[in-house]
């Protein structure tokens, strides 16, 4: 009897081994937490006016949409696409590309199988100016914008100009002012509950893009989203200038500076309604300029 005991004993203890060994083997070959993979596309963000030439060609080389493939314009933030469409394409045509096509999402479209398809391939996606708000309508929460983030993903260049460029981030300024109706191109106060956020792309989660930046002074909008929203870079784009994003960093391109305002210390006072801080920073770059997106 006690042969037989301690040879149970001996069995038992030989297969609670082998599942430890297994575990740890599936340990091993399974990491407890998966890692969302890098982004391998670029964003070529514009804060608006005029484009110079010098800047799409560098649109055009970093895209090398010139070496195949096709481009695909969505002007769905113009009240007039096809008008936006005609100007948008017109630069490119004029420095040679053939291969660019228009199009246009609404409710009756955003799940066209075929659209989709084609949007996910191209090598490059641009955005022309308009209404950030209206070009969110007519995309937010639909395929069209799993598409566009799939290109991204996948090695696509995403461009955008003025509201082009406000849709890059995941919290996206509108422009309007929740306590004062009628619209000024900058806010005139430094004010609380007043800043209109909405849902944009994402391509960007740590940022809020603002634009026509310098020339509209829209300083107080972007310090009003910093305060409020302190965990945020504040990127302030003037015209005629971008950034070219890549793997997590940014590179200032053409004629004017890129704003950054950041919040390290999450300061915030309000007192009669309007806003104060302590400790924020503020960097100029301009043309050649690298800037880090993720601290």
């Amino acid at each position: 009897m006690k042969n037989n005991s301690f040879n149970c004993k001996r069995g038992f203890l030989s297969i609670r081994k082998e599942l430890l060994i297994l575990l740890l083997l599936c340990l091993v070959s399974f990491p407890a937490t998966a890692q969302e993979p890098e982004n391998t596309g670029s964003l070529f963000i514009i804060g608006g006016g005029s484009r110079p030439t010098s800047m799409v060609e560098q649109i055009i080389q970093e895209s090398q949409i010139d070496e195949g493939g096709y481009a695909i314009i969505l002007p769905m933030a113009s009240a007039e696409p096809d008008s936006s469409f005609y100007y948008a394409k017109k630069q490119f045509a004029e420095l040679g590309l053939k291969n660019i096509y228009k199009q246009v999402y609404d409710s009756t479209t955003v799940t066209n199988s075929q659209k989709l398809d084609s949007l996910r391939n191209a090598r490059l996606i641009y955005i022309p100016g308009g209404d950030q708000d209206r070009f969110m309508k007519a995309v937010a929460g639909t395929p069209a914008a799993d598409a566009l983030m799939e290109n991204y993903k996948n090695g696509g260049m995403i461009a955008g100009t003025s509201a082009g460029a406000a849709v890059m981030s995941r919290d996206m300024i509108t422009g309007t002012e929740l306590k004062h109706p009628e619209y000024h191109s900058t806010f005139r106060n430094l004010e609380a509950q007043n800043l209109e956020l909405k849902q944009g792309l994402g391509m960007l989660k740590n940022v809020i893009i603002d634009q026509h930046f310098v020339k509209r002074s829209r300083y107080n909008r972007l310090l009003t989203a910093m305060i409020e929203n302190p965990v945020i870079k504040g990127i302030g784009i003037d015209e005629s200038t971008a950034i070219l994003v890549k793997n997590g960093k940014a590179e200032v391109v053409g004629e004017s500076q890129v704003i950054v305002f950041s919040n390290p210390k999450a300061s915030k006072n309000t007192s009669k309604g309007k806003l104060a801080a302590r400790g924020l920073v503020l960097d100029i770059y301009l043309e050649g300029d690298k800037f880090d997106l993720s601290n």
